[in-house]
């Protein structure tokens, strides 16, 4: 994910004897390979089964011990990006709601500007790469697109989980249509990972902020020129009172934990309604003869209709 659960720390946001300059706490990181994990396993177990019918994926499926498995494997990774997203959605309100350091990471004029200048550049046209802040038009657009994905994403894969309770809501033609929309976007997240996110972090230059949770001063003025300058200039300091943010949370955690509740109520009550389209019937308890040779009555005459009998 792109560095968008950083935290504005201006008391530890520098350290002046190896010139590391703060950008994730151990939460984020936590956070990130764990998304890290459900993603990779779920585009894996998701991929193959869009392409069953070809012996690659035939054989990863056998690996994981048939289509049965692969799916509980699929549908368990799913519940932990569920988790997950409800934890980022605890940490994102806490830093748009209370600390109202969430506002670096809102996209606006300023980075459609940036992204011009971005191309600009790359084009040979200006000489200067944009000047940015916090986070780049790019990281911004990286996490919006996670933020998108993962809703669709969610809300398709539930409906296919349980097409008895979608279809009890809406046309039947929803599921195909989910379906579609689930593989399509799950093609498009692979390809955005590796061409996007591989090239800007692991390619271009290896960014290990997600290990430290720092970056270095020329990383720094390379891609986030603008927050270093305040960070040296003290002006970057978006603290708030502890008064003030006790006050927040006492409205901040209940609503964030009834958000919580409804949601994994809903979603439980949606995949626990039916689980099948058709109950599978039990055998009889005795065996019971589906073929009986005709066997004629007393005084019922029985005519011979082959080609070989003659006419009566």
């Amino acid at each position: 994910m792109p560095e968008a659960m950083a935290t504005i720390e201006p008391d530890d946001a520098v350290d002046v004897a190896e010139s590391n300059y703060f950008r994730f706490t151990f939460s984020d990181k936590v956070e990130h390979w764990i998304q890290v994990f459900a993603f990779t396993g779920l585009a894996i177990t998701g991929l193959i089964q869009l392409g069953s019918d070809k012996w690659v994926p035939q054989a990863v499926i056998t690996v994981f011990g048939g289509i049965n498995t692969t799916r509980v494997i699929h549908r368990s990774l799913g519940i932990l990006v569920l988790i997950a997203t409800a934890y980022h959605l605890g940490t994102a309100g806490y830093r748009f709601l209370v600390t109202r350091t969430g506002k670096h990471m809102l996209p606006g004029l300023g980075d459609a500007r940036a992204a011009w200048h971005a191309v600009a550049y790359n084009l040979g046209i200006r000489d200067e790469p944009p000047y940015e802040g916090r986070f780049t038009f790019a990281e911004k657009m990286e996490y919006w697109s996670i933020i998108w994905g993962t809703l669709l994403m969610a809300v398709t894969g539930l409906m296919m989980w349980n097409p008895v309770a979608t279809t009890a809501i809406f046309p039947g033609e929803f599921i195909p249509a989910a379906k579609t929309a689930h593989g399509g976007e799950a093609i498009l997240a692979v390809l955005a990972i590796i061409v996007w996110h591989a090239y800007f972090v692991h390619v271009r230059h290896f960014n290990r902020s997600m290990l430290t949770g720092t970056l270095g001063e020329e990383e720094m003025e390379e891609e986030h020129a603008a927050e270093l300058d305040a960070i040296k200039a003290r002006e970057d300091d978006d603290s708030v009172p502890a008064d003030v943010v006790r006050r927040r949370m006492r409205w901040f955690v209940p609503i964030y934990a009834v958000i919580v509740l409804v949601g994994t109520v809903f979603i439980v009550l949606f995949l626990t309604y039916q689980e099948i389209t058709i109950k599978t019937v039990p055998p009889p308890a005795a065996q019971v003869e589906i073929y009986s040779p005709y066997v004629p009555g007393p005084g019922i005459a029985v005519v011979d209709a082959s080609p070989s009998s003659p006419a009566p």
